[in-house]
């Protein structure tokens, strides 16, 4: 019927462009809440409405937090800078547990010569036989290393449709599969469920 089909290539228009705009408006948000909570303290009421009002100040502020902070930090002065404020968070109680947690997870995800979430991988999970695309986070060292003779590999395993959650396995790497797909691609592949393969050219409606 003309009517499915034209309902169908709508969606097939609208969908995308719905979920992305969605996605930047939640980010947005999430941004002008941390600007308004963190300049609520130090304006006037006032003038804070009046920042409120400008729709992604917040996202714009932060980004150029951001970049000024990365450039002061780039140079010697900034590096030892950065050291003395990680002698003071590595020295408070329960403080020091978080901090140094969540150093170390962001120092190996956003390294620029690490290898985390750098290579997809295919993997026996949840049973052997059953494949599910994997993402290598590293390899296992220190106490875990030393209880595990042979090669492994630490491996993150992504739910579907949302890849935000999943679950950490550390797997010989003899069991591993590495793939050729680049990080964007596999994570298409997860999020659609296997609905979109690698390498498939974008879904083309037909006029008549």
């Amino acid at each position: 019927m003309p009517l499915k089909k034209y309902l169908l290539a709508g969606l097939l228009v609208w969908t995308p462009l719905a979920i992305t705009v969605w996605v930047l408006t939640w980010l947005v948000g999430v941004m002008d809440g941390m600007f308004i909570n963190t300049v609520s303290s130090l304006v006037s009421h006032e003038t804070l409405v009046e920042l409120r009002d400008i729709t992604g100040l917040g996202m714009v502020l932060v980004f150029l937090g951001l970049l000024i902070t990365g450039a002061l930090v780039s140079n010697v002065a900034g590096r030892w800078w950065v050291k003395q404020w990680d002698k003071l968070f590595t020295h408070i109680p329960i403080v020091k547990s978080i901090y140094t947690s969540v150093k170390k997870v962001s120092d190996t995800l956003f390294s620029s010569n690490g290898n985390a979430f750098r290579q997809a991988l295919l993997v026996q999970y949840p049973r052997a036989g059953v494949w599910t695309i994997a993402f290598q986070t590293g390899t296992p060292t220190g106490e875990i290393a030393d209880k595990l003779p042979g090669d492994y590999v630490s491996v993150y395993v992504p739910t579907t449709p949302n890849p935000t959650s999943g679950f950490f396995l550390v797997v010989p790497r003899s069991e591993v599969k590495e793939l050729d797909l680049s990080v964007d691609e596999a994570l298409t592949y997860v999020i659609s469920m296997g609905a979109v393969s690698p390498g498939t050219p974008p879904i083309q409606t037909k006029s008549n």
